[in-house]
Parts: structure tokens; sequence; C-alpha cells
């Protein structure tokens, strides 16, 4: 397979995932996705390869040797629902100039903005066109394990058994809820599912959603002194509750967050919907108890107690399931050297399908893909960076 047309073949088809759709996948665009993940696979000699009910696809290479570890490469299907992606038009730019590049009338990525484009400059590099995102979260990662696993089985080097599987729903958190642990039958895997060449994973976020429902009372504006009550009002009263400096945009690194995703109403009824992040199962904790906390000095303070707070949590940090398996870190780092590459391992400042999946059996710390700028239309990938992860999942499928 040709790296480039794969890729531009792959973002060519939507797959957003929606949140509470109440189906596996959410959307049935995955699922013309898998099926053609499907044939791509059987056409390089993965015999075994289909997709299940729920929407994943799995496959093996089966060992040359006896004796290794069964490893698996994991990557999801499914692209960041919340900014278009359909109709996709990537741009293709060759031999980086290292300047700025136009996305469209309106928007730019420029290295002052955006300093790791220095690093690219000769590269080929592939962006939007600035009216959708690119996929290549997770599309990119899907296409180095699938190049990666036609070159395995063309070399025909001494290998154990290599899994494959491609997740739906990742992007909405439910990309581990119908996974077969079992089935897979792996001893561990790798999400590739990160960001620039050389990091390396293995510590992400303890996650929660949360839902603030406030009711109010409607009376008309001519008569509603002393009697109207805003839930509109009341719902920005709650946010003001909360710690100002602790959200997305003012933290880094491993400070974690509130981060308020929408809020939708008007005087009846308003619905606040929440992320909830920490590394710190400690902090993650007390971010929950901080919401609680605000929605009953809200419920002391108004008679008609109007905040209802429902929490549920969503994934958890798989640094204390990675720890005990140290060795497979070991092995990426040294595949990452071998290859050139100096290993960055750096904090996920949000989650992977590998971070539940760690929790369910399987420990699967994350890879980088080789992309940047994800969940947006400033996204763009490396082409030659995606080669060399395609060279480091190869050299560590042959080291084990």
């Amino acid at each position: 397979m040709n790296m480039k047309d794969l890729f531009l073949d792959l973002v060519s088809y939507p797959s957003a995932s929606k949140e509470d759709s109440g189906t596996t996948p959410s959307t049935p665009e995955q699922k013309v996705l898998g099926a053609h993940l499907v044939e791509l696979m059987k056409g390089i000699g993965i015999d075994d390869a289909f997709q299940d009910d729920w929407g994943y696809v799995y496959g093996t290479i089966p060992a040359t040797v006896p004796g290794k570890s069964t490893v698996g490469l994991i990557a999801h299907m499914d692209t960041y629902g919340d900014v278009c992606g359909e109709n996709i038009h990537p741009q293709v730019i060759e031999n980086y100039d290292g300047g700025v590049i136009l996305l469209g009338d309106k928007l730019q990525l420029s290295p002052e903005e955006f300093p790791d484009l220095s690093q690219h400059k000769g590269k080929t590099i592939i962006t939007t066109d600035g009216t959708t995102l690119l996929g290549a979260d997770d599309k990119a990662g899907v296409t180095e394990i699938l190049c990666a696993a036609e070159e395995i089985l063309q070399e025909k080097k001494p290998h154990g058994t290599i899994k494959l599987a491609f997740t739906p729903d990742e992007e909405v958190g439910e990309g581990a809820d119908h996974f077969d642990v079992k089935g897979f039958g792996c001893d561990f895997a790798y999400t590739v599912d990160g960001g620039a060449l050389g990091e390396l994973e293995y510590e992400n976020f303890n996650a929660a959603s949360a839902t603030v429902t406030v009711e109010g009372r409607s009376i008309h504006t001519g008569s509603a002194k002393g009697k109207m009550l805003n839930s509109a009002t009341l719902a920005m009263e709650f946010c003001a509750l909360l710690p100002q400096a602790e959200v997305p945009e003012h933290t880094e690194l491993y400070e974690g967050f509130f981060h308020l995703t929408s809020i939708a109403g008007n005087v009846e009824k308003t619905t606040l919907q929440f992320i909830i992040r920490d590394h710190d199962k400690e902090l993650f904790e007390g971010k929950k108890a901080f919401l609680q906390q605000a929605a009953d000095f809200m419920n002391a303070k108004y008679p008609s107690k109007p905040v209802a707070l429902s929490v549920k949590d969503t994934y958890y940090n798989m640094k204390e399931r990675i720890l005990p398996k140290w060795e497979i870190i070991t092995l990426m780092e040294e595949a990452m050297r071998e290859n050139g590459v100096e290993p960055v391992a750096l904090p996920i400042r949000g989650g992977t399908d590998g971070a539940r999946l760690s929790y369910l059996g399987l420990p699967c710390p994350n890879v980088c893909t080789g992309g940047a700028n994800f969940h947006g239309k400033l996204e763009y990938a490396v082409l030659e960076d995606m080669a060399k992860i395609k060279d480091i999942l190869k050299t560590a499928i042959e080291n084990i």
C-alpha cells in the first residue's frame, strides 16, 4: 500500500461518532468504513479479517515462530463529531518550505503560532482546506498499522502472533465498550493514537462527565419581581462558583480542569454539560466533590432547590496498570531509538481506548501517529513521520 494514497482514501470516508446516539457504533458511517477496512485487510493477506455486529474490525497475522508473546495494534476509526468531518478536501504540501500554510480564505498554519511546523521543513504535510477537520485522529494510526501489517506479511521475518483491531466510538468514550478482549487474545497491545513523532504515553487523565440541570420558574416579566427564577441566570451563577483558572485554556501537562462543553436552556430549565479531568486520582475525586458542593450551595441558597447534578466516571489513568508491565514501554522505547527517534514520555491530556482496555486486562500504552492540532480545522499530518512510525511498529514486533 502507498501510505499517502491509503491515508487520503481513509479520510475520504466520513466516520464521525455521536454522543448519546443509543447505538453501537454511534453512527452508521463507521460501519461503512469498517467494511472497507476488512476489504483492505483481506487484500494484503489477513484472511480472517472481519467486522462484528458492534462495528469492531479484527484480524490476525499468524506467528512465523512459536513461543513469542501475542501483541495487538489498535486504532480507532471514528473522528471527532463537533467539527465537520464530511466532504474532506485535504491539501498535500510536498517539500514544505517552512512558511505559512493557507487553509482557505480565513485560516492559516503559521510556524509563529505553531512552532513545531518548523521541524517539518522539507517534508510532506497533509492539511485540511480550512472547512473541515482532517481525520488524522485516528486515520493516521489506522494507515500506519495497515502499512506495517502489509510489510510484515511480505517480509516474513521472525515474529509472534500479531492481532489488529480498529474500533468505533473512541471519540465519545465508548471505544472499549464492546471490545472482545478475550477473543483478541493478546498479552499486551499498543494503541496508535498519539501526536508528534516520538511521543509514548502510558498515563492519562482520570475522566468523568457531569450534567447539571437547573430548574427555574417562569413568570411574565411585567410581574416577575420576587417571583421569577431564571434558570439561565442560576446556571451562570453555578459556573461562577467553579475555579476560574481550572479550565483547559489555562492548564497544561498534569493540571486537571473542569470544562463546560455545552449549555442550553431558557427561563424554565437550563442544562450544563461538563467534563472533569485530572491525572491524580485524589484530585480527580476532589473535583467531583467540588461540583457537588457547588450544587449543595445553590440548593441551600434557593428554597426551590433548583440544581440537580449527575456525575459519571468515563475512564481512569492507565498508569497503574502499565507500571507492572514496564517491559512493554522499554520495548517501544528501544524500537524508537533503533529508528533514530528519541522517545518522549508525555501525559495524555485526554484518553484513548488503551486507558479502558488496560483496566479490562489488556495493558495498552499509546504510540504517536505523526499528526497535530486534532479536533479542528487546523489539523495536519506529516507523511514522513507516519512512515517512521510504521517502521517503529515493525521493529517493536520483531524485537519481542
